[in-house]
C-alpha cells in the first residue's frame, strides 16, 4: 500500500517569487528540491556552464594533465581503458578525441562483458604491454582495481585513473581505511582528500574536466572545450546521476546542444528514433537514446556504439545507427523474459518474504540483469540483485532502495565475492554459485529495513486544486526542468474529485481520458497512462477520488488545453 506524504519543507516562499519573479507554486517546488539561498536559486534558475567549478580543484587533475602532456610530447602510445555502458563509452569518446585533438598517439579498448568483465583487468595489461602501450588511462573505472594497477606498475607502466565509483575500504579496529590503487594519478571526485565541491559526478564529466584543463593549457579555444557538452549530458543521464547543481547545468545545456546536434553519429541516433524535429529531453536520453548505446555493450560489444559516437560519415553513421536500434528491441525482448522468470522465482518460493532479494537466473544474459534488477526492485520496493550463470562464476548487478546502501552492505559480506563495486543505488559483482544462498542469507540477515522503509512512498510536492492550473504556472515549470534523479518531476495531489465522461483508448486498453471536476465545479481534461480498466473499475465503485497529477499543456490538431496528468490514485 502506497504511502502519500506531503513535502513541507518551510521558506519564504512569496518573497522569493517576487525576487525571482516566478510564481509562489515554483518558489515552493525549488525549495522542496533543496535549493537555498539567493545564489543556489539564481544558479538553479539561470544557472550555464560558466558557473561550473573549474576541474583543477579536484585531487591530481593537474597531475594526471601534466603527466599525459609529457607522454603526447615524448611520442609516447597511450590506452584508454573504458567500460562497456553508456557512461564508459562516452567517456573513452571524450578521452579519445580529445587526446588526438592534443597530439597524442592514442586507442581504445572497452572490456568485453562476457570475455573480459568490467574494468581493468590482468589480460588488459598483458595485452597492453604486448602492443608497446606505455600509458594507460582508465575512465568510469579502475578506483576498485588495485591489484590490476599494482600489477602495471610493476610491469613499469605509467597508469592515470579517471573514475567516479565510490573508493573501496576495509573497516579496521582503527576506522575505516581507503584502498586506493598505486596509480601515477589517480582522478576520483570521491576520494576523502579530493576538494572539489561534486562529489557525484559520472564518469564521462571527470574524464571531460581532463581534457578542459589540456586544452585550457594548450590554448585550445574555449568553444572546442565545449562540444563535449552534449557526450556529458548523455552520461550523466544514462548513468543516473543526480541532476542537482553542477550536473544539471551540464544536462541542461547538453540537451539544448544535442537537439541542434552537429556530431554525426548522436544526429543518426536522433533520427532513426524518429526524433529530429524533437527538443531532446532527459526523458529521451533515458528511455530511448541512451538504451540504445547500451545495447551494443550489453548483446554485443560496446565499441560499436564507440564507432557510432567516433563516425564521421554521415551515411557510415546512419547504418551504425540502425545497429544499435535493432540491437535494442532484441534487449527489450530479452529483459522482458527475464522479468517474467524472475517474478515467477519470488512468488513461487520463500524468497516473498526476503527483505534484500537475490534472484538467480542462470539462463539470463548477464548483461540484462541490472536492468532486470531495477524491473523487480521498482515492482516489490526492495533492494533486488540479480545473478547469472558465467563461464567462471555467477555474475550479477543490483538495484537499491534509498534506504539501503548497496555497496555498503556489499562489503559486509566480501568473503563470499569474487569481486564487486558500485554505488549506494547500484552495483556489480561476480561470485561462486555455490555461495549464492550463504550471500542471500547474510544480507538478509544483516538488513535493517523496516517495514516503513519497504512501503511506497510518494511525495507530494503540494496539494493544489486543479483550478490553480494556468498556462501560466505549466509554463513557469519549464524552468524546473530537465527532470531526472535528484530533480524529479512536480507532483501535485487534490482530494475528492469527481470523474466525468471517462473513455479508455490504446490498442492495449492502456489511456483512460477524462474530466476531473472539483467541489466548486471547476473542471480540467485529465489523461491517465496504465491499467486503464482497473482504473476505470475504480472510478465506478467510488463516487469520489484523490488524484497525483503533473499539469502540462496538452497540442492536438493545434488546438491547445490545460491537462492533468494523473499519476497515483486512491
Amino acid at each position: 500500500m502506497e504511502k502519500w506524504v506531503v513535502c513541507t519543507k518551510k521558506a519564504d516562499f512569496y518573497g522569493i517569487a517576487e525576487k525571482f519573479r516566478i510564481n509562489p507554486v515554483i518558489a515552493r517546488l525549488i525549495r522542496n528540491r533543496d535549493v537555498i539561498g539567493d545564489e543556489k536559486i539564481q544558479e538553479y534558475l539561470h544557472g550555464t556552464l560558466a558557473d561550473l567549478p573549474s576541474g583543477r580543484k579536484m585531487k591530481d587533475l593537474e597531475k594526471a594533465a601534466e603527466i599525459l602532456e609529457k607522454k603526447i610530447q615524448e611520442g609516447c602510445r597511450i590506452r584508454i581503458i573504458g567500460d562497456y555502458d553508456i557512461d564508459g563509452v562516452t567517456s573513452t569518446t571524450i578521452l579519445l578525441k580529445g587526446l588526438k585533438r592534443l597530439g597524442a598517439k592514442v586507442d581504445t579498448c572497452i572490456p568485453d562483458r562476457i570475455k573480459d568483465g568490467y574494468g581493468i583487468n590482468e589480460h588488459l595489461i598483458s595485452k597492453a604491454l604486448e602492443d608497446g602501450i606505455d600509458t594507460i588511462v582508465t575512465c568510469d573505472n579502475g578506483i576498485a582495481a588495485y591489484n590490476e594497477i599494482t600489477e602495471a606498475k610493476e610491469s613499469g607502466m605509467t597508469v592515470v585513473i579517471t573514475d567516479h565509483h565510490d573508493v573501496p575500504f576495509r573497516d579496521t579496529k582503527n576506522g575505516r581505511k581507503w584502498i586506493i590503487p598505486p596509480a601515477d594519478a589517480v582522478v576520483n571526485p570521491k576520494q576523502q582528500n579530493c576538494p572539489y565541491p561534486n562529489k557525484n559526478l559520472c564518469g564521462a564529466v571527470v574524464a571531460w574536466k581532463l581534457i578542459w584543463i589540456m586544452y585550457e593549457n594548450a590554448g585550445i579555444p574555449t568553444e572546442e572545450i565545449l562540444t563535449f557538452t552534449e557526450l556529458a549530458a548523455v552520461a550523466t543521464v544514462g548513468d543516473v546521476m543526480d541532476l542537482q547543481g553542477e550536473n544539471r547545468i551540464i544536462v541542461k545545456e547538453g540537451l539544448h546542444q544535442l537537439s541542434h546536434t552537429e556530431t554525426p553519429g548522436l544526429k543518426a541516433l536522433i533520427q532513426v528514433n524518429n526524433l529530429e524535429h524533437a527538443e531532446i529531453s532527459s526523458y529521451h536520453v533515458g528511455f530511448v537514446l541512451g538504451p540504445c548505446i547500451n545495447a551494443s555493450g550489453r548483446l554485443d560489444t560496446a565499441s560499436r556504439a564507440l564507432k557510432l559516437l567516433c563516425e564521421q560519415d554521415p551515411v557510415e553513421a546512419a547504418r551504425l545507427a540502425g545497429d544499435l536500434i535493432a540491437l535494442n528491441e532484441s534487449r527489450k525482448a530479452m529483459t522482458e523474459q527475464g522479468k517474467e522468470e524472475a517474478i515467477e522465482k519470488v512468488e513461487n518460493s520463500d524468497l516473498k518474504n526476503d527483505r534484500v532479494l537475490v534472484i538467480y537466473l542462470p539462463d539470463c544474459h548477464e548483461s540484462l540483469a541490472g536492468i532486470i534488477a531495477g524491473r523487480i526492485r521498482e515492482l516489490y520496493n526492495k533492494p533486488v540483485f540479480i545473478l547469472t550463470k558465467g563461464e567462471k562464476s555467477a555474475k550479477g548487478s543490483g538495484r537499491s532502495i534509498e534506504a539501503y546502501s548497496m555497496y555498503e552492505e556489499l562489503v559486509k559480506c566480501r568473503d563470499f565475492l569474487e569481486q564487486f563495486g558500485g554505488h549506494p543505488m547500484a552495483a556489480g559483482l561476480s561470485i561462486k554459485e555455490e555461495n549464492i544462498e550463504r550471500f542471500r542469507k547474510r544480507l538478509n540477515e544483516n538488513c535493517t529495513l523496516t517495514e516503513e522503509d519497504l512501503r511506497p512512498k510518494i511525495v507530494i510536492d503540494v496539494p493544489m486544486p486543479v483550478s490553480y492550473i494556468s498556462r501560466e504556472l505549466v509554463e513557469q515549470l519549464s524552468l524546473l526542468e530537465p527532470f531526472g534523479k535528484g530533480n524529479v518531476k512536480p507532483l501535485f495531489a487534490q482530494k475528492n474529485l469527481s470523474v466525468l465522461n471517462l473513455r479508455i483508448f490504446g490498442k492495449n486498453h492502456n489511456v483512460a481520458k477524462m474530466k476531473l471536476t472539483d467541489g466548486s465545479g471547476t473542471s480540467v481534461d485529465a489523461v491517465y497512462f496504465g491499467e486503464a480498466e482497473k482504473f476505470a473499475e475504480f472510478v465506478k465503485n467510488h463516487e469520489r477520488i484523490s488524484v497525483t497529477y503533473y499539469p502540462e499543456i496538452n497540442s492536438y490538431q493545434g488546438r491547445e488545453t490545460l491537462q492533468a496528468v494523473i499519476r497515483n490514485y486512491c
